[in-house]
C-alpha cells in the first residue's frame, strides 16, 4: 500500500487519520500548518493493479463524494505512489481509469506524491528512479504536468511539508487560483489574448498574493491511491 493515511497525518503533523486499514469512507481533517489552514481529505484507496470494473459502486460514489468534503473544491489532488512497488503498465492503466472517475480536468490539479522516499537511498528521483521505472511512470508524471514530489514517511522532517505546500502554491498560481470541481463551469465571455510576458507577470503576481494574502491562506487537499 502507499501509506496514504499516514501521508495525511504527516502533512497535518498529528494523528488525524487511522493508519493500518483501508479507508472505506472519505474522512476530512483540518489543521494549521506553516501559517496555512489546511483541509485534508483521506479517500477510499484501491490496490495498485485494481481495475475500475472491479471497483464497487459504493467506492465509486465515495470517491466522487470526497470532492464535496472540502467545498467549493480542493486546490490539489495528491496521487500517492509508493516507491517500494514497481510501477508498470497495468499499474498506470488502473490509476488513470480510477482517476478518470473525476473527469479529464482532474490532471490539471494533480501532483504525483511518491511515498516511502527513504527507499530511494542515494538514488535521484529524476535521473534514476523515474527513468528506470520506464515509460508507464513517465507517462503518468507527464499527464500531471511533470509535477511530482518525494515524501519520506516520517513525522520529524517538517521542512518536506513546507516544500510541498510551496509546490502546491505554484500549481495554484498556474491554475489561476481555481479549485477543482466536478461541476461544469459556465461559459465565460471571450477575454483579451495575453502575450507570454503578460501571462508570466500575472502568474508572478498571483504567486505573491497566494503566499502573502491572509484571505488566501486556506489550502484544501484531496489525495488518492
Amino acid at each position: 500500500e502507499s501509506g496514504k493515511s499516514l501521508v495525511g497525518n504527516i502533512i497535518l503533523g498529528r494523528s488525524a487519520f487511522v493508519v493500518g486499514k483501508r479507508t472505506a469512507r472519505s474522512v476530512r481533517a483540518e489543521g494549521e500548518v506553516h501559517g496555512r489552514h489546511l483541509t485534508v481529505v483521506d479517500t477510499p484507496g484501491w490496490y495498485c493493479h485494481s481495475l475500475l470494473e472491479k471497483t464497487s459502486v459504493i467506492d465509486k460514489l465515495e470517491i466522487r463524494r470526497s470532492v464535496s468534503l472540502c467545498p467549493p473544491g480542493p486546490h490539489v489532488i495528491l496521487l500517492t505512489v509508493p516507491i517500494a512497488i514497481a510501477f508498470n503498465k497495468p499499474y498506470q492503466i488502473a490509476v488513470e481509469k480510477q482517476m478518470g472517475l473525476l473527469g479529464k480536468k482532474v490532471w490539471n490539479h494533480t501532483i504525483v506524491l511518491f511515498t516511502r522516499g527513504d527507499w530511494l537511498g542515494d538514488t535521484t528521483i529524476e535521473e534514476q528512479y523515474i527513468a528506470c521505472e520506464g515509460e508507464a511512470l513517465q507517462e503518468l508524471v507527464r499527464k500531471c504536468g511533470n509535477r511530482y514530489y518525494v515524501l519520506v514517511n516520517t513525522w520529524a522532517n517538517r521542512s518536506q511539508v513546507q516544500n510541498l505546500i510551496r509546490m502546491i502554491e505554484l500549481m495554484m498560481a498556474r491554475n489561476r487560483g481555481e479549485y477543482f470541481t466536478l461541476k461544469k463551469k459556465e461559459e465565460k465571455m471571450p477575454t483579451k489574448t495575453l502575450t507570454e510576458e503578460e501571462w508570466n507577470k500575472r502568474e508572478d503576481e498571483l504567486i505573491e498574493r497566494i503566499q502573502t494574502n491572509k484571505s488566501l491562506t486556506n489550502l484544501k487537499f484531496l489525495y488518492f491511491q
